[in-house]
Order: C-alpha cells, then sequence, then structure tokens
C-alpha cells in the first residue's frame, strides 16, 4: 500500500484559494438570502391566503 502522509489538495499545483473562498462565501449568502425570502413568502401566503 501507498504511504498518504500528506494531503493532496495541499500539494496540488493551480488550487485558487481566493476564489474558492469567493465562492463559498457567494453560495452562503445565496442560501442565507434564498431561506429568507422563502420563509417571508411562506408567511404571506399564510397571512393572505386563510
Amino acid at each position: 500500500m501507498a504511504d498518504h502522509n500528506e494531503v493532496a489538495y495541499t500539494t496540488a499545483d493551480g488550487n485558487d484559494y481566493e476564489a474558492h473562498e469567493q465562492t463559498y462565501e457567494g453560495f452562503i449568502m445565496l442560501v442565507k438570502y434564498g431561506t429568507v425570502a422563502v420563509v417571508i413568502i411562506v408567511a404571506l401566503m399564510g397571512y393572505f391566503l386563510t
């Protein structure tokens, strides 16, 4: 068996951590505001459709 002491992503060439972090932050922002929007829509539907 091969010896796997080093983690592959830390030694791989061409990793762009800044772009990765920007993408992750954008995804988190999308999920956060998307969740808030859905909660508001459901609350408004509950108020106006009952």
